[in-house]
């Protein structure tokens, strides 16, 4: 529902005094139209230059990404709201956002991200998207609000990261999903880990458990790369030589790493196939853990497998 004026109870924004209203292209808060409402924030490290840092070498067609953005999309067909809210934290340059809307057209759509800088250029190039500020462990949504929450690669940065799963279960509807994507293989933690501010890698087990323990069920679990994960887990294992060197040297092998891979026609025919491949098996290992949740409703939740493509929503 792009450009439209929606009902959403907003939270008040730190240092206000108004409630926000969502004009379909901006907010209204008091007197003044803002792009952006920001929340308080803790001091995590992350910046707007890591971001752009990131953002700027992978761009918006490495092969890993789009093959994560698509297996995000996979289970958000099966939402049954006419309109549900869909709220993608750690939004950065917008990627998924724009497939989200041309995805799922009928969805409210709200990015989400920890630093200002990016927001507010994105609010340039998507003025019809809610942009929100805020740290996910102290999140400012009310209880019950949105019906699914996609974090792709964003709870690897959180240090208190059952914080902010318990805070997804809170805002989630009862029946709402979390997508969820995170770095695999605790053993691999190297430069690319260190110079991003990752205080973990995962593996699939700790994961599951992590969910559950914030009260939201498993739905689907799997993994993204599993084909690529002998050569990936050598560079991975060659690179912790660099862990705790000069942060130039750190960048640059990182930028070299990202673009060499990102170039890869054989990475993304490999991706393609373990895509299709994953409509029916579930993978063991890779360098991703894929991980899709729902929020207990009555009755246990139904199997959403990966592989099928997302309609539109539409519901009774």
């Amino acid at each position: 529902m792009p450009g439209r004026p929606f009902e959403y109870p907003w939270p008040t924004p730190s240092g206000a005094s108004d409630s926000p209203e969502w004009l379909g292209r901006g907010f209204r808060l008091g007197d003044e139209r803002v792009s952006v409402l920001s929340y308080q924030i803790g001091d995590s490290g992350w910046t707007d230059e890591l971001t752009a840092f990131h953002e700027d070498t992978a761009g918006s067609n490495h092969p890993i990404d789009r093959a994560s953005r698509e297996l995000a999309l996979e289970p958000l067909g099966a939402l049954r709201a006419r309109t549900p809210v869909l709220l993608e934290i750690g939004c950065s340059s917008g990627f998924m956002l724009r497939l989200l809307r041309r995805r799922l057209p009928d969805a409210f759509v709200i990015g989400a991200d920890y630093v200002r800088g990016p927001l507010e250029e994105l609010a340039g190039s998507l003025p019809d998207v809610p942009l929100l500020q805020f740290d996910l462990t102290t999140c400012p949504l009310p209880d019950r609000s949105v019906d699914a929450v996609i974090m792709l690669n964003v709870l690897e940065h959180i240090e208190d990261d059952a914080g902010a799963l318990d805070q997804v279960q809170r805002v989630l509807r009862p029946g709402g999903l979390l997508i969820l994507e995170v770095p695999a293989g605790p053993n691999l933690y190297d430069v690319y880990d260190e110079l991003l501010l990752h205080h973990r890698r995962y593996a699939m087990s700790g994961l599951r458990r992590l969910v559950q323990s914030s009260g939201l069920e498993i739905v689907r679990a799997t993994h993204l790369g599993v084909l690529l994960y002998p050569v990936f887990a050598a560079v991975k294992l060659r690179n912790k030589r660099f862990l705790s060197r000069e942060r130039a040297l750190q960048r640059r092998v990182v930028e070299q790493n990202i673009r060499t891979t990102g170039s890869s026609a054989l990475l993304g025919a490999a991706l393609g196939l373990e895509r299709a491949l994953g409509r029916r098996l579930r993978w063991p290992f890779g360098i991703r853990c894929i991980l899709a949740a729902r929020k207990p409703r009555s009755g246990r939740p139904a199997n959403i497998p990966y592989g099928r493509q997302a309609a539109p929503s539409r519901g009774t």
